[in-house]
């Protein structure tokens, strides 16, 4: 038998940690809302049982941070829930993986390198992972976008938002922008996934925004996407309505940016978004019961 080097079991021992600490959260939230079984169920008398095979891992401690219930499924269903932070931590996107469980989000939205571990967290649970490509400047060269996106789909990413070459596109050099996105989508689309075409509409006019819409739709793209949330605004209703007028009713609208409450979520709705972008996704639909 091979023997394992210590990183490799370090590795080990945290995937087990973090499974762990979802699978103790969802027990716990049987347990109070006292659908579990009396055997099953977690509690002081048994907590120490149920921990067992995490602290035998080596695991030192777990915790989390919970939130309320959603009261409005349909709009979870609707939002990606983001962490795109350069400084999120491992713990952090643990719990974004929690949440999207626990709450039905449509998917976590993530940097590349945290790919692997959300397809582990979310295994079975009907939540997409969904990796950014390019982000969030979209000035790599599209190999290297296609390389990112081949990577995160082999790697569990079932969902692609690639920023286009927005000098390129503001250059006028619209036969290298729709060569990007086609390129990124063939390689989504080889590996069943879908791609969200993030088109940073704060950097543009109005005519740039149709432009990019329009190629991102004969490019083969699956949506287009108001923002990165880096760049110098986020999504308006104004924006996701003009966008929606160019794509028409048959592709996607993803609204990104700036959106807080379960007020800001509403508008967009209504502006014509069939996809919401949010790192504040509990905090919205928990103010959809206020």
């Amino acid at each position: 038998m091979k023997q394992l080097d210590e990183k490799t079991i370090e590795h080990i021992i945290e995937q087990i940690t973090r499974n762990v600490l979802v699978l103790i959260k969802e027990e716990q939230d049987r347990a109070a809302s006292g659908s579990g079984n009396g055997n099953g169920s977690l509690s002081a008398e048994n907590f120490a049982e149920k921990v067992q095979p995490a602290v035998s891992a080596g695991a030192e401690r777990l915790a989390s941070t919970l939130g309320m219930a959603p009261t409005d499924g349909r709009v979870a269903h609707m939002i990606d829930h983001t962490i795109l932070k350069p400084d999120a931590t491992q713990d952090e996107i643990a719990q974004l993986c929690y949440e999207a469980r626990k709450f039905k989000f449509a998917s976590v939205c993530v940097n590349p390198s945290y790919v692997k571990l959300c397809s582990d967290l979310l295994e079975g649970s009907g939540v997409d992972v969904c990796v950014v490509v390019g982000f969030p400047l979209g000035a790599t060269p599209t190999d290297g976008k296609v390389f990112e996106t081949q990577q995160a789909i082999r790697e569990g990413a079932s969902e692609v938002d690639m920023v286009i070459n927005v000098g390129a596109l503001k250059s006028r050099d619209y036969e290298l922008v729709e060569r990007d996105i086609a390129s990124v989508a063939r390689a989504c689309h080889a590996g069943n996934a879908i791609l969200k075409v993030i088109i940073e509409a704060a950097l543009l006019t109005d005519e740039e925004k149709v432009v990019a819409c329009q190629l991102s739709k004969v490019a083969g793209a699956d949506f287009v996407k108001t923002s990165t949330g880096f760049g110098p605004g986020g999504a308006t209703v104004e924006d996701v309505a003009l966008m929606r007028r160019v794509v028409g009713p048959a592709m996607g609208v993803k609204a990104a940016g700036g959106i807080k409450t379960f007020e800001d979520a509403q508008k967009m709705i209504a502006a014509g978004a069939s996809r919401l972008g949010a790192s504040a996704s509990v905090r919205i639909i928990q103010g959809s019961s206020e």
